[in-house]
């Protein structure tokens, strides 16, 4: 597809369909969708508080007369920042994956405003999470979660578009969806893809983020809306893929020299993902990778996760 600016708001990707984008794509900086025919329309995540997704919703019935009424809401995944805005489309059927529902619940608004509040009382991960996510406002949000929930694939109709929502996680969480327009050739992947900017493995395995990836190449699809980052085409799927064959190449043999896995992140060379924002997920995606090799189910331990990426995002910018 040609280039696209990656500029706040709404994006028409033609047919119906429309992108709404977030710059710079970083932490909790997330894209959303809407699909529209006739009178009925789908919504494709809500974003990281009230504010942000109400001035959405505006942008979107300003240009979208079926938006005055989402019919349903899809959330890709269980990281707030697709979610948290849920209250305000209440009233529409609310989809995600059984494994999504359940991340939701876990991760409540109560949580995050906590953490917002006392953040000087957690040391570095407070201080790395005041700084990644102090912009925003968790105060308030009422926890809206799915009322329906899904397997494996559920078609949906929006008037007479069929749209396919395809559970791909494990990956980047417990239950990661992507949502297909077929007739367009449109596909939304949520967290799937971040493009431009480095992903961050919460759940895993890496193996199954590979094959997320490899699922959405499978798609005849043309335009590619990512949950982070420009709107792109299938080949920033296969940079994202690439990227993570890459990481477990160079992660293997640090893991079996007994480098623990902050070290083996700080001692990669980005090489190529140089220039992609968010390096210190190396640390996380290192965690991950090393799970994998370890056959270690047990989820992350986020504080420290988030005082290691403090630690390399300060060595870095130096």
């Amino acid at each position: 597809m040609p280039d696209r600016p990656f500029t706040r708001g709404l994006h028409d990707l033609g047919h119906g369909c429309f992108a709404w984008l977030q710059p710079d794509g970083s932490w909790g900086w997330s894209n959303a969708g809407l699909v529209a025919d006739g009178q009925a329309s789908l919504l494709i995540d809500t974003l990281f508080d009230v504010a942000l997704t109400r001035e959405m919703l505006a942008g979107m019935r300003a240009a979208v007369p079926a938006a005055a009424k989402i019919g349903t809401l899809v959330n890709t995944h269980g990281n707030p920042d697709h979610y948290f805005g849920n209250e305000l489309v209440a009233d529409a059927a609310i989809v995600a994956s059984e494994e999504a529902a359940a991340e939701m619940r876990e991760t409540t608004p109560e949580l995050l405003a906590g953490m917002q509040q006392n953040w000087r009382m957690m040391g570095e991960a407070g201080a790395f999470f005041h700084e990644v996510m102090g912009g925003f406002d968790f105060a308030g949000i009422t926890l809206t979660p799915p009322t329906r929930t899904f397997r494996g694939a559920l078609t949906l109709q929006v008037g007479a578009k069929e749209v396919r929502v395809l559970e791909v996680g494990p990956a980047h969480t417990r239950g990661d969806a992507i949502v297909h327009v077929p007739a367009h050739r449109t596909v939304f992947t949520g967290d799937i893809l971040f493009h431009g900017g480095h992903p961050i493995v919460w759940a895993g395995p890496v193996g199954n983020w590979i094959r997320a990836c490899e699922t959405i190449l499978a798609l005849d699809v043309d335009i590619v809306v990512p949950g982070h980052g420009p709107l792109t085409d299938k080949n920033a799927v296969r940079a994202m893929r690439d990227y993570f064959a890459w990481l477990l190449r160079e992660a293997r043999p640090r893991y079996d020299a007994g480098m623990d896995f902050a070290t083996a992140a700080r001692d990669i060379a980005l090489g190529p993902y140089a220039g992609w924002i968010d390096a210190e997920r190396m640390v996380a995606n290192c965690r991950a990778c090393y799970a994998e090799f370890a056959g270690d189910p047990r989820p992350p331990n986020v504080p420290a996760l988030f005082a290691a990426m403090a630690r390399y995002r300060k060595e870095h910018a130096r």
